[in-house]
C-alpha cells in the first residue's frame, strides 16, 4: 500500500504540487524516489493517487493523479470533551481516538486536572496534538483529520455551548447514571469525560444543567484515558466498513 500524506491545500488531478515542509520531510524519511507511488488527502473528502516527480534536499514535487471519493468516516460526528490526562497519555488518547473516527477533541481544564495548560504553553500543546492527529489519520486511512480545539476551562466551555444544538450530550458518570447503550446513539453526539479523579459533583451538576445525560460504562472504574476510547470503540466498530 502506498504511503499516505496529508496536504493542507486544494488538490486537482494532473497538477504538479510541491509538498509543504511537513509532508516533504515525511516523504524524505520514507526514502521515496522519483516515480514512487503515494496517496494524498487534504481533509476535504476522498484521496488522490500521486507519484513522486522530484526529490530534492529540502523539497519534493509530486504529480497528482485521479481522485478516489472513498469515504472512511463514521456516519455521524462524534466529539470528545476531555479533562486532559497527564504525561504522554493525552498523545496516545488523541492517536487512538483519531483511529476510531472522532470528529473533534475538546481539551478541558477541570478542578481535579493534573495537567493545567494556558497561554503559549497551551497553544504549543494543541499544535503538537494536531500533528499527532494528522499522523494517525495518515496511518489509519482516514480522509479527514479531526479538529483539535483550543484548551478551555470546563465552566467557560459549558457556558459557550449552543442552546439549540441537535447534538446529543452525555457525561460519563459514577453517580446515578444510566447504562451506556451504543444502539441509542444514531446521530451526532458529544461525550464529556473527566480527568484523573473524575469531575467534581459541582462540575457534573453544571454539565447536567447544560443538557448532558449521565452515562455509566459499568461497575469498573476506567482511567481518564481509557473511558473515552471505550465509548468510541463501542460506537465505531459496528461502522468500521463503510466503503
Amino acid at each position: 500500500m502506498p504511503p499516505r500524506l496529508y496536504v493542507e491545500q486544494p488538490l486537482c488531478e494532473g497538477e504538479l504540487v510541491e509538498l509543504p515542509p511537513g509532508p516533504a520531510r515525511h516523504a524524505q524519511v520514507l526514502r521515496l524516489q522519483p516515480d514512487d507511488a503515494l496517496t494524498l488527502f487534504n481533509g476535504a473528502g476522498g484521496e488522490w493517487a500521486a507519484r513522486v516527480v522530484r526529490m530534492g534536499r529540502s523539497d519534493v514535487q509530486v504529480r497528482v493523479g485521479a481522485h478516489d471519493p472513498v469515504e472512511r468516516e463514521l456516519p455521524f460526528e462524534l466529539t470528545l470533551a476531555l479533562g486532559m490526562p497527564a504525561n504522554e497519555r493525552m498523545d496516545a488518547l488523541i492517536e487512538k481516538a483519531t483511529e476510531l473516527g472522532v470528529a473533534c477533541i475538546q481539551s478541558l481544564v477541570c478542578e481535579r486536572s493534573v495537567l493545567r495548560l494556558s497561554g503559549e504553553r497551551a497553544q504549543k500543546k494543541v499544535e503538537h496534538w494536531c500533528g499527532v492527529a494528522v499522523a494517525a489519520s495518515e496511518q489509519s486511512g482516514r480522509t479527514r483529520v479531526p479538529q483539535i480545539a483550543a484548551v478551555r476551562s470546563l465552566p467557560e466551555w459549558l457556558q459557550g455551548l449552543p442552546r439549540d444544538d441537535a447534538t446529543r450530550r452525555f457525561v460519563l458518570s459514577l453517580r446515578d447514571a444510566v447504562p451506556f447503550d451504543p444502539a441509542e446513539v444514531a446521530g451526532p453526539a458529544l461525550f464529556l469525560s473527566g480527568p484523573e479523579g473524575g469531575l467534581t459533583a459541582a462540575e457534573e451538576s453544571a454539565a447536567r444543567a447544560a443538557g448532558f445525560t449521565p452515562l455509566s460504562l459499568g461497575p469498573r472504574v476506567l482511567r481518564a484515558d481509557t473511558a473515552p476510547l471505550a465509548i468510541l470503540a463501542a460506537l465505531a466498530v459496528p461502522h468500521r466498513s463503510l466503503r
